[in-house]
């Protein structure tokens, strides 16, 4: 079957949303450098909207790319294209991550709604196989059940996936983790709780000890029952920070003064940095 070519507006709000996330910006930040509304950007990059020439040239002359290519060229089909730096063009290999100024750069599809706020897509039980395989597949991500957190800081990215098994008691199977999306690995803290994407034990909700000068993850279940398990980085795909979590019962094992001194402190923490 032949592919269908894209549209120019198609072309133009990946491009955009391209951009904005090499530049590792949340909708609002980037929005701010273009002088427009958050919801005008969500607009462009739902192709519900297209920018004026006004929002055009500001795009060009601070990315420092020409409006043509801009306009007509699918950048996210690109080998060999560049990274927007405002300052200089940085070679970007799109099909795989590229270490720049230190930073392993990847770009991630999400979806937003009609204000243009980022959604929480759901990943359930049944689609951790297929989410392997589409999770930077933006058509794939748009078919993945939604929904929205009001208490979640906005200038976050949230997924959502609904957890196997009992090995990390007393979260129950089919418990749903609300996670953040973590760009940059090396922020990874041994001894909390990720979503850890890879190749070969697909989607694990676990807690993490963080060996990557070593080149590796080590994880390790609540219950003690299950072994801990290494894995290497190069398997990884993706890696989301558990934030909060729904379930249909509440965890029933007992409380420790310890585990309460750690959330406190855990979420002191929290405050003090959204305070910031």
């Amino acid at each position: 079957m032949k592919q269908q070519k894209k549209s120019s507006n198609d072309v133009l709000k990946d491009n955009i949303k391209l951009i904005r996330k090499i530049k590792d910006l949340p909708q609002d930040k980037f929005a701010d450098e273009l002088s427009i509304k958050r919801s005008a950007l969500g607009s462009y990059e739902e192709g519900r909207a297209e920018p004026n020439k006004e929002v055009l040239v500001t795009i060009s002359e601070k990315y420092n790319i020409s409006i043509d290519r801009l306009m007509k060229e699918n950048l996210t089909q690109t080998v060999d294209t560049f990274l927007f730096s405002g300052e200089k063009n940085i070679p970007y290999q799109l099909t795989g991550n590229v270490d720049i100024k230190g930073k392993n750069m990847r770009v991630l599809s999400i979806t937003t709604d009609n204000r243009g706020k980022e959604n929480i897509e759901l990943v359930p039980q049944r689609a951790a196989a297929s989410y392997l395989r589409g999770y930077s597949d933006q058509e794939y991500i748009k078919e993945l059940p939604k929904f929205q957190l009001p208490f979640l800081p906005s200038n976050k990215t949230y997924r959502a996936f609904e957890i196997m098994g009992d090995s990390m008691l007393p979260l129950k199977e089919g418990s749903i983790v609300v996670a953040e999306y973590v760009e940059d690995w090396e922020d990874v803290k041994s001894g909390q709780t990720y979503i850890v994407v890879s190749e070969q034990d697909g989607i694990v909700y676990k807690r993490a000890e963080n060996l990557l000068n070593e080149g590796k993850l080590r994880l390790h279940s609540d219950n003690p029952n299950y072994p801990p398990f290494l894995v290497n980085v190069g398997d990884i795909k993706e890696i989301w920070k558990a934030k909060t979590f729904i379930a249909t019962d509440m965890p029933d094992n007992e409380v420790t003064l310890e585990k309460l001194l750690v959330t406190v402190m855990e979420l002191r923490s929290e405050i003090q940095k959204m305070q910031k």
